[in-house]
């Protein structure tokens, strides 16, 4: 961001609560200057001259400090009211001066930093500053020429006492509208680098969401094409069938029936994939990213010899009885368990690698565990996780990632096996193939 843009920023007006604040801190103030007005006249402590009359002291005192009601919806007026009441106050020996020049610093203060518009609020606070100057030079001039001839008997110093006089008020404003200027510079730098920072956060949010659709949709493109691989297969199948049905039809019904019941129970395989990915594949996109390699859990071992090949310590292990997998169910699993094999290579620092392939009576299990830092990997929206999810919620599955209670990280995928006719696949169940000199199962 140039400095320009950052010149023309705008400060958002106050909001409700602190209008109120800015309420009630006004009629406070004006309180207490009206106490102060009290005290000063009870103590005849007029330093500015013989005062006015009683009822000018009040509306002078009152026309100085009320106006902080708004200070922070109107800062530049409010600042305008305050400078010019504040001279004609003085100029009129209004005795009141503690609570006004406090009045003066909090409005000026208050236009640096709240005013809209920032090139004329710095300007109109650099006039009232020299304003202020100039106001104080004429009332040096007009006040030398009425010093007592008594007034400085008993100074001591080594500097002329009226010079001594001047100095000290020279210096007292200085630094009071000195640090009013800085103090409202300040503000509103810092308000405007929160505005700058609450944008970034913004923009970084949007682009993380962005990155989590983009990795959502890819993750759909690659599904698809794993989809387009099975279902082709299962057509590919089922031709070769209905070949071998059509060739010994007439010598050989029982084979014949065995080909059209492999046929079948194709047909209806690659319908439920479909059905099962009509609910994740809802937008197409062009993407033309190349397909990833075909893979299935027999494939899981080379994943566990390449963590082998790594330094990892590495085992598996196959429990149950080994049932026939669909193809999509087989691929995705055994791309969750690539996902997880390269985070622990990746990420995780670890020595030990286990992965475990479960076949049990309504489900198959995926279960990769490592004994490395599971810090860095708690983030939910991570991009592999993304992946990982979308492949399991794709089959109706459950998918559990995260550290493990003894130190590690464990990530964890079950599908549930559905037979091609909607029943639960039991253990031993294989698909029939039958072939002749043409084909082969």
């Amino acid at each position: 961001m140039t400095e320009a843009p950052r010149e023309e920023w705008r400060r958002p007006g106050p909001t409700a609560e602190q209008r109120r604040n800015d309420l009630w801190i006004g009629l406070a103030v004006t309180g207490l200057a009206l106490v102060s007005l009290t005290l000063a006249r009870s103590t005849g402590a007029f330093l500015l001259g013989p005062p006015p009359s009683g009822l000018e002291q009040v509306f002078w005192t009152v026309a100085v400090t009320l106006p902080l009601m708004w200070r922070r919806r109107w800062p530049v007026a409010t600042l305008l009211v305050v400078a010019v009441v504040f001279i004609a106050a003085q100029a009129r020996s209004a005795p009141e001066t503690q609570f006004s020049a406090w009045a003066l610093f909090c409005a000026l203060y208050t236009a640096g930093a709240w005013g809209r518009n920032h090139q004329l609020a710095r300007r109109l606070r650099l006039g009232v500053i020299a304003t202020m100057f100039a106001w104080l030079g004429v009332y040096y001039a007009v006040m030398i020429d009425h010093i007592p001839p008594d007034a400085f008997d008993e100074a001591v110093g080594p500097v002329p006492p009226v010079l001594a006089a001047i100095v000290t008020g020279v210096l007292v404003n200085l630094l009071t509208l000195g640090f009013a200027y800085f103090f409202g510079e300040t503000a509103w730098v810092a308000a405007r680098r929160e505005h700058e920072l609450r944008t970034q956060a913004e923009d970084l949010r949007r682009s993380q969401a962005e990155a989590r659709e983009r990795a959502v949709l890819g993750e759909r493109v690659r599904i698809a094409r794993e989809l387009h691989d099975v279902v082709a297969h299962h057509v590919s199948v089922m031709g070769v069938q209905a070949s071998a049905c059509r060739r010994v039809f007439d010598r050989d019904q029982d084979k014949a029936r065995t080909a059209l019941t492999a046929i079948e129970q194709s047909a209806r395989t690659a319908v439920d994939e479909l059905r099962r990915m009509l609910g994740v594949l809802r937008t197409s996109t062009g993407a033309d990213a190349a397909p990833p390699a075909a893979g299935g859990v027999e494939r899981i071992g080379e994943l566990v010899e390449r963590a082998r090949v790594a330094g990892l310590t590495a085992t598996l292990g196959v429990y149950g009885d080994a049932v026939a997998l669909p193809e999509s169910v087989s691929q995705a699993a055994y791309r969750v368990t690539q996902e997880a094999v390269t985070n622990t290579l990746k990420h995780a620092g670890a020595d030990l690698l286990d992965v475990r392939v479960r076949y049990l009576a309504r489900e198959v299990e995926v279960d990769v565990t490592d004994d490395g830092r599971a810090g860095g990997r708690t983030n939910t929206q991570g991009l592999g996780l993304i992946g990982m999810r979308e492949r399991v919620t794709a089959h109706d599955g459950d998918l559990e990632a995260g550290p493990r209670a003894g130190g590690g990280w464990r990530v964890r995928a079950r599908f549930p096996l559905v037979s091609a006719a909607g029943t639960r696949h039991q253990p031993g169940d294989e698909r029939l193939l039958v072939a002749d000199g043409e084909g082969r199962a």
